[in-house]
């Protein structure tokens, strides 16, 4: 087996090849060549990989990056790693990052963020392949991922979302975010959408956790959203550049969002919700799953209302309810003031403008119309809304073409 053993400058690694008692052999390895093993192996692999984690616990990275190329595995990692392992884009990877202004994150670096995802390595892989630490993580964005995840709240929800819907994530979003919470959603059309413009919207900060490659929008539509998000938060994955959005890696991509905060707040969810996975993944975690509820004829919040039913998740209408579940909020409420009670009010948001609204149902379905409990909001703005006066967030609607509807539902961000 390999020990590792960190210089004292930190640039230089030993890897000591032990056998029995004794040390045999001591190596050598360039901190460079450990960040290109690690980033050679983030591509060898599909998404999480428990096995290949524990080789690389056993060995250290540039060891099993050897054993890979070799095929000098386990049964248990050869199939895995068969179809990849003569492809090694390593230098035009960190080159590519290097161009777009992004980086790689490794479990070597100080932005590891190692305490937040510490709970994933106490979950059975057998019970879920998911249940495993990423390899690494790509970013873009002046963002710490380990600093701005000490205080981080996700906020997910339906896809289709409704004009109530879209008010409730900016009310409760932006002032999270404007006190000193991270908000962290999946930059998707609907609720995730609208969590992060509220953040940037009071220049709090916020982190979009992708089920691509960093450098490719998705959707396409939130182009300008996440460039803004990288502009000023953090954009990141653990999927290595040019990675296409693939169903299972959304459903993989949902237990980093969770991994990431201190509890998951779904407001609005279908029956079958993504936003109910990740919330799942929270309660995994040991984290509160925290759920707003809706109408009860809106077929947009059935999910919700059934989390809360089954006691999966915790009723919460407002900023004091959250604050009581995910742990302190730093607020300076005014005097007199009732705590919860309009919170918009308590500080005003930055008035620098939030990037374009998502599309307009119209213009996605001209000939399917969505039932009238599922119809996303087109024309709503929280600056029409009481208790959100002076804020810049426009909300726009996603697609709800059925075809569409059924798409993005089983895509389960």
């Amino acid at each position: 087996m390999a020990v590792t053993r960190y210089g004292a400058d930190g640039d230089s690694i030993g890897v000591e090849a032990v056998s029995g008692g004794g040390v045999a052999s001591l190596v050598t390895v360039d901190a460079d060549e450990q960040r290109l093993a690690w980033v050679y192996l983030s591509r060898v692999v599909e998404g999480p990989c428990p096995a290949l984690s524990a080789l690389i616990a056993r060995v250290g990275v540039v060891e099993a990056a050897r054993a890979v190329r070799e095929c000098d595995l386990p049964e248990s990692l050869r199939g895995p790693t068969e179809r990849r392992r003569d492809v090694d884009r390593a230098e035009r990877d960190l080159e590519l990052m290097a161009r777009i202004g992004g980086r790689v994150i490794t479990p070597d670096d100080p932005e590891w963020p190692q305490w937040r995802l510490l709970g994933l390595t106490q979950l059975d892989p057998a019970r879920d392949a998911d249940a495993a630490v990423p390899l690494v993580l790509w970013a873009r964005g002046p963002l710490s991922l380990q600093q701005y995840t000490e205080q981080a709240l996700a906020v997910v929800g339906a896809r289709c979302s409704s004009g109530y819907g879209e008010q409730v994530t900016a009310e409760l979003a932006g002032e999270l975010a404007a006190h000193g919470w991270t908000i962290v959603s999946g930059a998707a059309f609907g609720i995730d959408g609208m969590a992060h413009r509220a953040a940037l919207a009071v220049g709090g900060p916020t982190i979009a956790v992708l089920a691509c490659g960093v450098d490719r929008p998705y959707p396409a539509q939130h182009e300008r959203l996440l460039a803004e998000i990288a502009e000023t938060g953090l954009v990141v994955s653990e999927y290595p550049p040019g990675a296409a959005a693939l169903k299972h890696r959304f459903l993989a991509r949902n237990r980093l969002i969770a991994a990431l905060s201190d509890g998951v707040l779904v407001v609005e969810a279908g029956v079958r919700s993504g936003a109910r996975n990740t919330a799942k993944w929270a309660r995994r975690l040991g984290r509160p799953a925290l759920a707003v509820p809706g109408p009860i004829t809106a077929a947009a919040s059935v999910g919700c209302h059934r989390m809360i039913r089954d006691r999966e998740a915790i009723l919460v209408t407002r900023v004091d309810e959250i604050h009581d579940e995910v742990g302190p909020l730093r607020l300076s409420l005014p005097a007199g003031s009732e705590a919860g009670a309009d919170l918009a009010g308590t500080r005003r948001p930055s008035s620098r403008n939030c990037p374009s609204p998502v599309p307009d149902c119209r213009n996605r379905s001209p000939t399917r119309a969505a039932s009238p409990s599922t119809r996303c909001a087109r024309h709503w703005s929280p600056s029409r809304s009481p208790g959100w006066s002076g804020r810049t967030v426009r909300a726009g609607s996603a697609p709800c073409e059925r075809g569409r509807d059924r798409r993005v539902r089983s895509e389960c961000a």
